[in-house]
């Protein structure tokens, strides 16, 4: 192991627990504090941190744990209960998104598929952030905050569906064939996610109530999360899904508040830290122009406007009140893993070029800082419970 990687290791935990308090005390969520650290450790500022595989790795860990620690704590009743109105806010934000972004770039001359392929680099929405967020608020349990989970693993099927068959259209490896089977291999894994699930929690209600509240059990938890995350990439989906569903598996078991402590503080510890100072560590700002800063900004202010009001219109035509549907927008305005990954696929068929993929990273980490205080504004006029005073 490289000395460097010890130094820049303890440089992320210090400067987001730092910044991450300076921002509490300026009543702004932590998060934010952690993502200003990466950005100032990062390339884009001071030049101290690069960004790193063991870094990446890490940090890819730490949103699996942030996702299945939501998946934990989410209310599975609501959730069926609401399965309608997610999908309709689902498919407003993703409608306005893509929307949004294809105008967009026509409106700089880019061609039709470079166009429709910048809609739907910013279609997805990063929940982790909002998760975090919502955790140290203490809203994670509110009705707002399921919604927000909910229509955001609706909005992931849509976007995998959607970029399956922008990559056919646009001349790639994938055929009509290949997105057939993308579609199957989504089916099967949701039935085979079903089948694990029903099994996994009669196995953990048995050993619960056989052994009690042992350590053994926040391990076994871990593995299925890990588990759950490997399949659904196998089968097409994002990681972070199968580590949402593994926490929705044993949401309702007898052991669901042991494994949450013992991975919050995991996560807490390490992981989610680097997580979040990862997406600083990915800003630079070397060559870019006039042209690319205006289109950056305004990709920026049609990537929030699309997510607020198409998700905010979503739930307000599903009944939701004026306040609420405010907050559920604003949960989903973040973008994270997807636009990065995205651009990187598209930089290689040619649809995106390295301006671009600077513009989208940029684009990343600005609604990664706006969506914090979005929800803190949106959720500061409720007294619910307190904020964990402990998160990052």
């Amino acid at each position: 192991m490289e000395p460097k990687l010890l130094l820049d290791l303890a440089l992320i935990l210090l400067a987001t627990k730092i910044f991450g308090l300076t921002t509490r005390r300026l009543h702004l969520p932590q998060v934010v504090g952690a993502l200003l650290a990466g950005i100032i450790l990062g390339p884009a500022l001071l030049g101290f941190i690069e960004p790193s595989e063991v870094i990446n790795v890490a940090a890819q860990i730490g949103v699996l744990l942030i996702m299945f620690e939501a998946g934990l704590e989410t209310d599975i009743n609501k959730l069926r209960k609401s399965f309608k109105s997610l999908l309709l806010i689902a498919t407003f934000g993703v409608a306005l998104s893509l929307g949004g972004g294809f105008a967009l770039s026509a409106l700089f001359g880019r061609g039709m598929m470079e166009s429709i392929f910048l809609g739907v680099i910013i279609m997805a929405s990063s929940v982790g952030i909002a998760v975090e967020v919502l955790h140290e608020m203490g809203k994670l349990h509110s009705r707002a905050g399921t919604v927000i989970l909910g229509t955001s693993a609706v909005e992931d099927l849509f976007t995998i569906i959607i970029f399956s068959v922008v990559i056919g259209m646009s001349g790639g490896e994938a055929s009509v064939s290949q997105i057939g089977m993308t579609l199957l291999s989504m089916i099967i894994f949701f039935v085979i996610a079903a089948a694990c699930g029903f099994v996994s929690f009669r196995a953990f209600e048995y050993l619960s109530a056989k052994w009690g509240m042992k350590h053994r059990l926040s391990v076994f938890g871990l593995a299925f999360c890990f588990l759950m995350a490997y399949a659904a990439e196998r089968f097409g989906l994002a990681n972070i899904m199968g580590a949402y569903i593994a926490g929705l598996v044993l949401c309702n078991s007898k052991a669901e508040k042991y494994i949450e402590q013992k991975s919050e503080v995991l996560s807490f510890m390490f992981f989610s830290p680097v997580f979040f100072a990862s997406i600083g560590l990915q800003i630079t700002l070397d060559g870019l122009g006039g042209g690319e800063i205006l289109f950056a900004a305004l990709l920026i202010i049609v990537a929030v406007a699309s997510k607020f009001a198409g998700c905010g219109l979503g739930a307000k035509a599903c009944g939701y009140s004026g306040r609420e549907s405010a907050r559920v927008g604003a949960g989903m305005v973040a973008r994270c893993e997807f636009p990065v990954v995205a651009a990187v696929i598209g930089m290689g068929m040619g649809l995106v070029d390295v301006r671009l993929f600077s513009v989208v990273i940029i684009m990343v980490i600005v609604t990664a800082l706006i969506a914090p205080i979005l929800l803190k504004v949106f959720f500061n006029t409720d007294s619910g419970s307190e904020p964990d005073a402990h998160k990052i």
